[in-house]
């Protein structure tokens, strides 16, 4: 009777399969895909894109919520401070994000789709708003402030060169919504009171971040914590069958 190889001395989740790992890499592809449609659609709304900035500034100042110039007049002469709002929000999303993913895939299946499904749901919906309400962000010349990512620092613009950027996406702020689901995921995921802080303190320095660098207005963390936490919910109450549906396409091969 024949046996399949077992690795000796380990008792803890198996490895996955490349068929999985190109099923993963196959659906990041595709989401990338769907944003670039989309840039294609509102990288050239330059004037809708102002207009519909300045009605949010409107908004934000008869809600007395117009605080990006505060913000920024606070840090923009620490240099330090600057830094550390920049590095946040360049090494604290992306990297952050996909290291979680990494950690869940092979510690917490249930929580890794759990939190892929709420990122595709909740992205796609940004996906439609940035379509059809494109924003453009306070670094554009809206508000008198400084576009401290560029101006301060070359990582992330080498990162994602200038001509990959949707410069319209302001509204809703996926940094911080998608930072917030994440910080959702490891305060589930253990007790540990450090990681905890961590994901507490996380999505809070990343609000902080992506107003202090100019790159969204204090209206898009809110409308993007709605945008996540909505597509939290609804990858919640994804139907059972759709949820089998996507184990199995995970699943290698015997």
């Amino acid at each position: 009777m024949s046996h399949r190889p077992t690795r000796a001395g380990t008792g803890g989740p198996r490895y996955p399969g490349w068929v999985r790992l190109a099923g993963q890499v196959a659906l990041i592809v595709l989401a990338a895909l769907c944003y670039f449609v989309v840039r294609g659609l509102t990288q050239s709304s330059h004037e809708a894109a102002d207009e519909n900035a300045r009605q949010l500034v409107s908004l934000q100042q008869a809600l007395g919520l117009d605080v990006e110039h505060g913000i920024q007049r606070a840090i923009i002469d620490h240099d330090s401070v600057v830094t550390f709002a920049n590095w946040v929000y360049i090494y604290g999303h992306w990297p952050l994000i996909a290291a979680v993913l990494c950690l869940l895939y092979f510690q917490a299946r249930d929580r890794f789709r759990l939190l892929r499904n709420a990122m595709f749901i909740s992205g796609a919906i940004g996906l439609v708003i940035f379509a059809l309400y494109p924003v453009a962000p306070p670094r554009l010349g809206i508000l008198d402030v400084v576009d401290t990512v560029t101006e301060r620092s070359n990582s992330y613009r080498t990162l994602q060169p200038p001509g990959l950027i949707n410069r319209y996406a302001a509204m809703p702020s996926l940094h911080f919504g998608w930072n917030m689901l994440v910080g959702i995921m490891l305060w589930n995921l253990t007790r540990n009171v450090a990681v905890r802080t961590f994901a507490v303190a996380m999505p809070a320095l990343m609000a902080f971040a992506v107003i202090a660098t100019a790159n969204h207005y204090i209206v898009d963390v809110f409308a993007g914590g709605v945008v996540a936490l909505t597509g939290l919910a609804l990858a919640r109450t994804l139907p059972s069958d759709l949820r089998l549906l996507m184990r199995r396409g995970e699943r290698t091969t015997a």
